[in-house]
């Protein structure tokens, strides 16, 4: 198969690494740096991503799409391609949504090749890291994929010909994974309250694969609780859809609500995060 050209939208800290990884065994992987950010331009530039002048430009010449973005824009991002037009080639959707949302993104782009749904576990593939992306939906859109991160750090992995099984998969790890972290803020910030935080994690380093024994990763939930908020969102959507309480996911996101003035701070303490999260 001839190599593929690659377009990635709004190339984020995960999508940025992602796309450099499909640069591998691609022609080429196009990114559009109108109305993006000034760290959203120097990423993509560290990754060698190739810039475009227009989505349309984008669009045209790729043969694979990839969405990585916030899960709220997600749906409004699928809608811009439809409407710039995108026949023929695979979208891939890798966002932290719902079932129901990838099914309705599937809706807006008919004229596709195939849509197909994704979800990336893991950390970024940078310094040896090597994160799966679990993909799902027809295998025209699916083949393409998996040739494009072979034998690369993004593994892949085809959960089956069902579109939402990749982005429920994402967002039952996510649900786990997020909301233990926003608990251990709450536990340490408790103790520390009380002057015992240090007994707490001492308690929780005599235990195995205790969350309770990392309070240094508070402070990095507290960054990225821009993004996770809006995932345990989605996933607190797919709660209610399967008959399953949503509410303990719901009170996990207002909690990382108090940190959303903490995007991407990579300077933040754990002080400076646990007195966030004690004023509202």
């Amino acid at each position: 198969m001839d190599q593929q050209t690659v377009g990635i939208l709004h190339p984020g800290s995960m999508g940025a690494p992602v796309a450099a990884c499909a640069a591998t065994n691609a022609a080429a992987v196009l990114w559009c740096p109108v109305g993006r950010s000034p760290a959203s331009i120097a990423r993509a530039q560290r990754f060698g991503l190739e810039p475009v002048t227009t989505l349309h430009e984008l669009l045209d010449r790729a043969d694979t799409v990839i969405s990585l973005c916030p899960p709220a824009a997600a749906e409004d991002l699928a809608r811009d391609v439809a409407v710039h037009g995108f026949a023929d080639g695979v979208y891939v959707d890798a966002n932290a949504i719902n079932a129901e949302r990838t099914e309705r993104i599937v809706r807006l782009l008919p004229h596709t090749r195939a849509v197909v749904d994704a979800g990336v576990v893991g950390s970024p593939p940078i310094g040896g890291k090597t994160p799966t992306l679990y993909l799902s939906g027809p295998a025209a859109g699916t083949e393409p994929v998996e040739e494009l991160f072979a034998g690369t750090a993004v593994r892949t992995k085809v959960l089956g010909s069902e579109v939402g099984q990749a982005s429920a998969l994402k967002l039952a790890y996510a649900s786990f994974q997020k909301t233990s972290r926003v608990l251990v803020a709450l536990s340490i910030g408790l103790a520390r309250a009380h002057g015992v935080d240090q007994e707490l994690i001492d308690i929780a380093s005599r235990r195995t694969d205790s969350y309770l024994a990392e309070p240094e990763y508070i402070a990095k939930t507290a960054a990225r609780a821009w993004r996770w908020g809006p995932e345990l969102e989605e996933a607190a959507d797919m709660l209610a859809a399967a008959g399953l309480p949503p509410e303990m996911l719901r009170a996990a996101a207002a909690t990382l609500a108090r940190w959303d003035d903490a995007k991407d701070n990579g300077a933040l303490s754990l002080t400076d995060a646990l007195t966030r999260l004690a004023q509202p």
